[in-house]
């Protein structure tokens, strides 16, 4: 059995997924396929795979390679954690233009403006994947973790035959927060969530039964909600559901909480603008400590994480029936949002692959409210498939947070200039 990690060089997260799947007995004798675009991190991944491996006792083959067709031919899993165009230059492009233009972020990976440029850069790197999975190893399942995780998903879904599933910690992470903050172990509750990509929402809550929605409104109630999660509790207020994705996140998913026309909202919701921008410099700052303890005969351990992934493919290869939460192609999987796009509901697991589970239709404002997020997300799609730049402006013009601040003739503006600097990191369609 052959996995594959494509974007290796992210080192942390590498180790993380690998001390999840060596951890499994079943799956120690595998072969890892290591594949990244810088050499000197790809040389730290391969050693830190080797270090993983001691610490589980695994005796794994495991290669590493600049060339990604060499990885892939044979994998039976893929598992993509690429960042097209890194911290430097293309995030730093995508928080500075759009603030020229009055336009302030906390993440921009996953929605706004920063969302739309990053998914314009990725998908044609994905398909190219894509392309040549379906040549070279076309049964293999592809493990997206990278962001924009809907649009991605939903582009290989239209334009490849590949399996694919998209995987995020947001909703175990957040399952697991709220437990703590009801002080109740999170293997006493039971949770159906669903919904699109850092907007999927916990349709039930439960302890043995018990509806534990009451306690968690006391928690907001009663004014002890954390401080750096006022905004999703704000609108559990407001909605009546409890929302996956962290506060940070969802403050630039919706028009209400970033307005440089009421500063007050900032400080009265601790929202941590250009937030990725300041967790990217702290990870290059220690950096070459972690470098080095990788590189030396420091030893690893080894803890298991909540990620998915090696999960989903220990349950395929030893029919281990298991449950994740998958961002999949919605084929009447949620049928008060569109068919074909992408959302994220629960999964059965096991040797049949990954099974999403039919949820029917959301309460109807939670739906609305998604709709707004999937129009941009199926427009920057289109603008990819299509090489239509129009569909990049009107992507712009509908999202959320953007249509809030700007003018239309300021968010053609700026879409011009972040094409510009992007350069070719964009289809050669899109550039004009």
């Amino acid at each position: 059995m052959k996995v594959a990690i494509i974007g290796a060089g992210s080192v942390v997260f590498t180790k993380t997924l690998l001390g999840d799947i060596l951890s499994f007995p079943e799956l120690q004798s595998c072969e890892i396929a290591l594949v990244d675009i810088d050499p000197d991190r790809l040389h730290t991944a391969k050693r830190v795979a080797e270090k993983v491996a001691k610490a589980c006792g695994a005796s794994p083959t495991i290669t590493a390679t600049l060339h990604r067709r060499e990885a892939l031919k044979g994998a039976h899993y893929v598992i993509n954690t690429i960042q097209v165009g890194g911290y430097k230059p293309a995030t730093i492009i995508d928080f500075e233009i759009p603030k020229k233009y009055g336009l302030d972020q906390t993440i921009a990976d996953t929605l706004g403006i920063g969302g739309i440029m990053r998914g314009l850069r990725t998908i044609p790197v994905l398909l190219e994947i894509g392309r040549d999975m379906e040549a070279l190893c076309p049964d293999a399942w592809f493990l997206n973790y990278t962001n924009p995780m809907a649009m991605n998903c939903w582009a290989m879904n239209r334009a490849t035959s590949i399996k694919t599933v998209g995987l995020c910690h947001s909703v175990q992470g957040t399952a697991e927060q709220l437990a703590r903050n009801l002080e109740i172990p999170i293997e006493e509750i039971n949770y159906l969530c669903a919904g699109i990509n850092h907007m999927a929402f916990y349709l039930r809550f439960e302890r043995d039964g018990e509806d534990l929605y009451p306690k968690i409104r006391q928690v907001l109630d009663e004014g002890r909600a954390p401080v750096w999660n006022l905004t999703r509790y704000e609108m559990l207020g407001r909605l009546g559901y409890f929302v996956t994705e962290s506060s940070e996140h969802f403050s630039e998913y919706v028009p209400w909480f970033i307005k440089r026309s009421h500063p007050e909202l900032i400080e009265r919701f601790k929202i941590p603008l250009d937030e990725y921008i300041r967790r990217c410099e702290d990870i290059i700052q220690v950096w070459e400590r972690m470098r080095q303890e990788f590189e030396d005969d420091t030893p690893i351990t080894v803890h298991r994480s909540h990620e998915y992934g090696s999960y989903i493919i220990h349950s395929i290869e030893t029919n281990t029936p298991r449950v994740i939460y998958g961002n999949v192609d919605n084929q009447g999987l949620i049928s008060n949002l569109p068919e074909g796009c992408c959302v994220e509901v629960p999964c059965l697991v096991d040797r049949n692959g990954v099974q999403p589970t039919r949820i029917g239709a959301l309460p109807p404002h939670l739906a609305a409210l998604m709709m707004t997020n999937v129009n941009v997300q199926s427009l920057v799609v289109e603008a990819v498939l299509t090489g239509s730049r129009d569909y990049v402006y009107h992507a712009a013009m509908l999202d959320p947070h953007t249509g809030a601040e700007l003018t239309l003739d300021s968010i053609w503006a700026m879409v011009d200039e972040l094409i510009e600097a992007h350069g070719e990191m964009i289809p050669a369609a899109l550039r004009g």
